[in-house]
């Protein structure tokens, strides 16, 4: 019998990625709802045995996965914000291959009927900023992210021609619409999301003057 000896060529080898383990799925599922629960219910809504119950797990089985009940908060913040900006930058791009510009594409995809009335798919900041400054720890710090992420968001899209430091005022008005549109719903919420829509596109999303 012959043996031959094939050189082995690393750079023809693909590693492939280990496929996640059930432990790792279980613990994406919990962080998944519950970051749906605070955005509905707020952080006194993100009970353990509720969200281990929605996962499909024991309660018992909790302490594997975190630390704490503050551990699950802050991974269930950034995946809130992760999941709200995915959704965000599909609806500003939708909008920018329109012909909008992307200050505009912004305000319109984030003051959306639709987000006013699907809140635990939307903003973690619209959702909790009341609830914010009475956190502390780690829950607080990734609180401080989240608003810092929405204020970069913002800061990225305003028009070259206009001042930065508008950013806050402008995140602050998206915010703050939101929220007022979420307590009335329907009609007149929808309202006040246009009117504050058209107010900000007025403001800042004038054609530039060279």
């Amino acid at each position: 019998m012959v043996i031959m000896h094939i050189p082995l060529n690393w750079n023809m080898i693909s590693i492939m990625p280990n496929a996640p383990t059930k432990k790792e799925l279980s613990h994406s599922r919990i962080v998944g709802v519950a970051s749906r629960a605070i955005r509905r219910a707020g952080y006194r809504g993100a009970g353990v045995a509720d969200i281990m119950k929605e996962a499909g797990l024991t309660h018992g089985g909790f302490y594997a996965h975190f630390k704490s009940r503050d551990g699950l908060l802050v991974e269930a913040m950034e995946h809130a914000g992760l999941d709200n900006l995915g959704s965000l930058t599909d609806g500003v791009e939708r909008r920018v291959s329109q012909g909008v510009s992307r200050f505009r594409a912004l305000v319109e995809a984030y003051l959306n009927d639709i987000h006013m009335e699907r809140s635990e798919h939307g903003c973690v900041v619209a959702s909790l900023v009341s609830e914010m400054p009475r956190q502390s720890g780690a829950v607080r710090k990734e609180a401080c992210r989240r608003v810092d992420a929405m204020l970069a968001l913002v800061q990225s899209v305003l028009p070259h021609e206009t001042d930065k430091s508008a950013a806050p005022m402008v995140t602050a008005t998206m915010i703050g619409a939101l929220q007022i549109a979420r307590t009335l719903g329907g009609r007149a919420g929808r309202k006040i999301l246009a009117q504050a829509r058209q107010s900000l596109i007025d403001i800042y999303d004038r054609p530039s003057h060279h």
